[in-house]
């Protein structure tokens, strides 16, 4: 949807996956959408240089978030929260509804 504002359909989905989950790196973000990692690692690294992301290393791993200090945070993430109203509902639920954490051995569903 942001597709041409954005210039590519990896860039909506860094920047929804980052919104919806307020961190997450690059492999994990291509696993989610089914896609490949070198184009998800490529709009990482391009956000981070325009100053829209900031990184941080957990062990091996680079995790991405929100930079607080860039000048149209509030704006940016206006946008993609209108846009992500015209998602369908499927993908609604699936973005904001992600368990981040295992279940409790023999916890009831």
């Amino acid at each position: 949807m942001l597709e041409p504002i954005l210039g590519s359909v990896n860039a909506e989905r860094v920047l929804m996956f980052i919104l919806f989950r307020t961190e997450g790196y690059a492999r994990e973000i291509a696993r989610y959408y089914g896609t490949d990692l070198d184009p998800i690692q490529k709009q990482l690294e391009k956000f981070e240089v325009g100053g829209v992301l900031v990184s941080k290393p957990v062990g091996k791993t680079i995790v991405y978030q929100f930079n607080p200090r860039y000048a149209f945070l509030d704006e940016l993430q206006t946008l993609l929260k209108a846009a992500f109203g015209f998602y369908s509902k499927e993908d609604q639920d699936r973005l904001s509804n992600a368990r981040r954490r295992p279940r409790r051995k023999g916890k009831p569903l």
